[in-house]
C-alpha cells in the first residue's frame, strides 16, 4: 500500500464520521506497511476534549503493540493535527506524519487549529488562556518525586 491509499483511508474514515454526526477527522496509523490502529474524531459523542481521530489512534495503536513508544510508524490524519495531537506523536516517537486538509483550508470552517499552535509557541508568561503558575513544592532540596521514579526503573 501506498501513503495515498493510507491518506485516502484517513480522509474515508472522516468522511463517514461525518455522516454519522462527527467532526470531519480521521486517521490512521500504520508501522511496516500494516496498519495497527484506525479512529475518527469522538469529542462530542464520548465528550472528550482529547478524543482527537490522532490521539486515539495513538491508543489503541499503544494497546495492539503493547508499547508507550510507537517508533517506526506514521500517522496518516485527514486534516492538519493540532498542537494536542502533535505533542502526542511527538512524546510515542511517531516518525512520520501525513496529512491531507491544510490549516488554511480548515479555517474558513472554524477547524484550523492555528492559532492555538501559535499561542501555545510562546513563553507561558506570555500566555494569556489560562493562568498558568510555577508553585513547587516546599521543603525539597531536590526533586524527590522524580528521585523516585528514577530509582525505581533502575530496579
Amino acid at each position: 500500500m501506498t501513503d495515498k491509499t493510507f491518506l485516502e483511508e484517513a480522509v474515508a474514515l472522516a468522511q463517514e464520521n461525518v455522516k454519522s454526526g462527527g467532526r470531519p477527522f480521521g486517521a490512521v496509523l500504520v508501522r511496516e506497511g500494516r496498519v495497527i490502529a484506525r479512529a475518527v474524531n469522538r469529542m462530542v459523542e464520548d465528550n472528550d476534549p482529547t478524543a482527537h481521530a490522532e490521539l486515539l489512534a495513538l491508543r489503541r495503536a499503544g494497546e495492539a503493540l503493547r508499547s508507550d513508544r510507537l517508533d517506526g510508524c506514521t500517522v496518516y490524519a485527514s486534516g492538519q493535527p493540532c498542537p494536542m495531537c502533535l505533542a502526542a506523536m511527538r512524546m510515542a516517537g511517531i516518525s512520520e506524519v501525513v496529512y491531507a486538509y491544510s490549516n488554511e483550508t480548515a479555517a474558513p470552517y472554524g477547524l484550523s487549529t492555528a492559532a492555538i499552535g501559535d499561542e501555545l509557541a510562546q513563553p507561558l508568561e506570555k500566555q494569556d488562556w489560562a493562568r498558568i503558575r510555577h508553585q513547587p513544592p516546599q521543603g525539597e532540596d531536590a526533586p524527590a518525586l522524580y528521585e523516585a521514579w528514577t530509582a525505581r526503573k533502575k530496579r
